[in-house]
C-alpha cells in the first residue's frame, strides 16, 4: 500500500474496538488503511482486567489480550497503526486532512472512533495528589496499594471492577457511590458483595482528598444527613463517568449535548465521506460488543462511499 505521500483510501481515529475492528474491514476490502491512536491500540479496553460478555470467550479475555488479537488481525491485512494525537480535521474536500502531532495525512474517507476519557471529578485535591495516590486505572496502578486501603469513586461497571481488580493487592477496598444503589449489572454487582475486602460507603460523595506527599485520606459526605466524615486511604481510583474525545471537532461535526458525535444507522456524520463508531458516536451502548458492530458498519459505509 503506497503511502509515500500519506495519503490513504481511509484514515481511522482511534485505536479502540470500533477502530480496530474497521481497520480489520477496510484492510480485508484492499483499501489503503491508517489507524491514528493517541495511546496503547485497545483503548480503554486495556484498563479492563477481564472482558465477560464478549462473544466467543466463555471464560472471559483480557483487555489487553483482546485488544492485542484485534490488531494483529487488523495488521495481517495491512493496517497501518500510529501514534499521534489527532488536532484538528478537514471534511469540506473530496480529500479529507487530518492534522496529527505526526504530520498531516489525506483519505478518501474518515473513521473517527476517537472513544472517550475518563471524567475527573473535581474534587480538592485531585489534581495534586494525582500520581501520588490519585489514579484513573487500577488495572495499571493496583499493585502500588499491596497491603494498603484504598478507595473506589463510581458505581457502574467500571468502577465496581476497579474495585474488584484492587481487592487482589488492597487490604481493604472502600467503593463510595452517591446514591444509594449501584449503577453496575447485576453479575458485577454480585461479585462485588461475594468480596469481603470491598466496603460499600454508599449516599455519599467525596469533598476532598487530602495527604502530605502522598494520599492519607478522603473527606465524604453523607448526601442524605449531611454528616460529614473521612477514611484513612492511601489511595482513590476514580471512575465517575466517561467524555467522549471530541474537543477538536467543536464547529466542524454536529455533536450531541455530551458531546458525542451525531450518526444515522449507517455511521455517517452531516459531512460527506466522514462516519464516526463506538463510544464517540452518540447513543452508543459503550460496550466492546457493540464498538465492534460500530467499527464494521462505518468500515462498510466508508467503502461503499470511495466505490461511488
Amino acid at each position: 500500500m503506497d503511502n509515500k505521500d500519506n495519503k490513504y483510501d481511509v484514515v481511522i481515529i482511534g485505536g479502540g474496538p470500533a477502530g480496530l475492528t474497521a481497520g480489520i474491514y477496510t484492510s480485508r476490502d484492499r483499501l489503503s488503511s491508517l489507524l491514528i491512536e493517541r495511546g496503547l491500540p485497545g483503548g480503554n479496553m486495556n484498563y479492563a482486567e477481564s472482558i465477560d460478555n464478549y462473544p466467543g470467550f466463555p471464560q472471559g479475555v483480557g483487555g489487553a489480550e483482546l485488544a492485542g488479537l484485534m490488531q494483529k488481525q487488523a495488521e495481517k491485512y495491512g493496517l497501518v497503526v500510529i501514534p499521534a494525537d489527532v488536532s484538528f480535521i478537514e471534511t469540506e474536500d473530496k480529500q479529507k486532512i487530518i492534522k496529527t502531532s505526526s504530520g498531516d495525512f489525506s483519505a478518501k474517507a474518515l473513521i473517527i472512533a476517537g472513544g472517550s476519557d475518563r471524567v475527573k471529578l473535581g474534587a480538592p485535591g485531585e489534581k495534586e495528589f494525582t500520581g501520588k495516590g490519585v489514579s484513573y486505572c487500577a488495572t495499571c496502578d493496583g499493585p502500588f496499594f499491596t497491603g494498603k486501603i484504598a478507595a473506589v469513586i463510581g458505581g457502574g461497571n467500571t468502577a465496581i471492577y476497579e474495585a474488584l481488580h484492587l481487592a487482589r493487592f488492597a487490604s481493604k477496598v472502600y467503593v463510595i457511590h452517591r446514591r444509594d444503589n449501584l449503577r453496575a449489572t447485576a453479575v458485577v454487582q454480585e461479585k462485588a458483595f461475594a468480596e469481603s475486602k470491598i466496603e460499600f460507603v454508599l449516599d455519599s460523595v467525596v469533598k476532598a482528598i487530602e495527604g502530605d506527599n502522598v494520599v492519607r485520606k478522603v473527606k465524604i459526605q453523607n448526601v442524605k444527613s449531611g454528616d460529614f466524615s473521612a477514611l484513612d486511604v492511601s489511595g482513590v481510583f476514580i471512575s465517575v463517568g466517561l467524555k467522549p474525545n471530541t474537543s477538536y471537532l467543536q464547529n466542524i461535526l454536529e455533536l450531541d449535548k455530551q458531546g458525542h458525535i451525531i450518526t444515522n444507522g449507517q455511521m455517517e456524520t452531516q459531512a460527506a465521506g466522514v462516519f464516526a463508531a463506538g463510544d464517540i458516536r452518540s447513543g452508543s451502548i459503550r460496550q466492546v460488543v457493540s464498538a465492534a458492530g460500530d467499527g464494521a458498519v462505518a468500515a462498510v459505509s466508508a467503502k461503499n462511499f470511495i466505490d461511488g
